[in-house]
């Protein structure tokens, strides 16, 4: 039996809920967003902080959330309105599990996996997600009050992404320091503290920590396994199948994916990946090692001209020293081009 363990953002979904629900619920929220995601970027990768996993963003911004009066259902009914599916994604999805076991692992809101399962008719049971509860915690107002001056305060900083630099300059620091004392100091020490206490990311080593259990679950080997990502997130799962030995694909990733990943896919439409994920199905890991030596001309007559009709220029190829800034340049690109910029542009 063969296993597809699938990000839902990026490879199902062209959305960043959280993301997207900061920039309409949230002054400047899209600034807001950036900028925290870019100080999750640097305490993951770069300055690697202990007990801290990828994806702390969703975490880091609830008690904003509350402050600014959202609740569970506008959440639910907001990412229900919004939800939008990478062109193809649903005829996959409803193709592969057909034939092979097929898990989302997703980072996103438990609010938005739950309507995209609810779209697609995918088994919830069969999802990972953050969950989010806003509504069991009061506020109190001077709680409140002091939240939007901390928020009116992280929205005058700046802190570019770090893009997979390794140095920290001297500004970005000061901001790290000062973003560090409101989110491990004062926020803490609040009352709604306790709404960050509860949100448990799924990202980085908790999505490893969901591989892991499937595995257990269904009793498969990682050999007999693919994990689809496309961000920061999906890097500790993605390199854990590459060590063990299964299948770790970039999906139109950015740089946190490909230094992971073992294959790189660059698609604007779902019917490439439906095709390596069947090839991995029927023949194993073997058969993308020569999908990917001559994409596409190995491919059925058929399946090329389908392809070529629908994703023209899409690109799988293995990822080494020598490929990687080029499959950079050109996975960025689609990522942007399908997703927008300001999306594409986030870890």
């Amino acid at each position: 039996m063969r296993i597809l363990c699938i990000d839902c953002e990026g490879p199902i979904t062209l959305n960043d809920n959280a993301f997207e629900i900061c920039q309409h619920f949230l002054p400047r929220g899209d600034n807001f967003f950036r900028t925290i995601s870019s100080y999750d970027d640097y305490l993951a990768d770069v300055i690697k902080k202990k007990g801290y996993a990828a994806g702390g963003t969703l975490r880091l911004i609830t008690p904003f959330f509350k402050a600014y009066g959202l609740t569970g259902e506008k959440i639910r009914t907001f990412s229900r309105k919004t939800l939008r599916l990478v062109p193809g994604a649903k005829d996959m999805l409803e193709k592969l599990k057909s034939c092979m076991k097929v898990f989302v692992v997703s980072t996103s809101y438990t609010p938005y996996i739950q309507a995209l399962c609810k779209l697609l008719n995918f088994p919830l049971e069969n999802t990972f997600s953050t969950f989010l509860d806003l509504d069991s915690f009061p506020l109190p107002e001077k709680e409140r009050e002091k939240l939007i001056y901390l928020y009116q305060r992280i929205n005058s900083l700046h802190l570019p992404p770090p893009a997979g630099k390794k140095d920290i300059s001297f500004e970005e620091r000061k901001t790290i320091r000062e973003l560090d004392e409101i989110f491990f100091k004062k926020i803490p020490l609040m009352r709604c503290g306790a709404i960050m206490d509860k949100v448990i990311p799924v990202g980085g080593k908790e999505k490893e920590n969901a591989v892991k259990k499937i595995l257990y679950k269904v009793k498969a080997k990682p050999q007999d396994t693919i994990y689809v990502g496309d961000s920061i997130t999906d890097a500790r799962a993605l390199r854990f199948l590459r060590e063990k030995g299964g299948i770790s694909l970039s999906f139109n990733g950015n740089i946190y994916a490909l230094r992971e990943a073992e294959f790189a896919l660059i698609s604007s439409h779902s019917y490439a990946l439906f095709l390596i994920v069947k090839k991995f199905n029927e023949k194993g890991k073997d058969a993308l090692s020569e999908i990917a030596s001559s994409w596409p001309q190995i491919l059925d007559r058929e399946e090329r001209e389908k392809l070529n009709s629908l994703a023209p220029g899409s690109i799988f190829a293995r990822i080494n020293a020598d490929s990687l800034s080029s499959l950079l340049r050109m996975s960025e690109g689609m990522r942007k081009k399908l997703r927008g910029e300001k999306i594409g542009a986030l870890g």
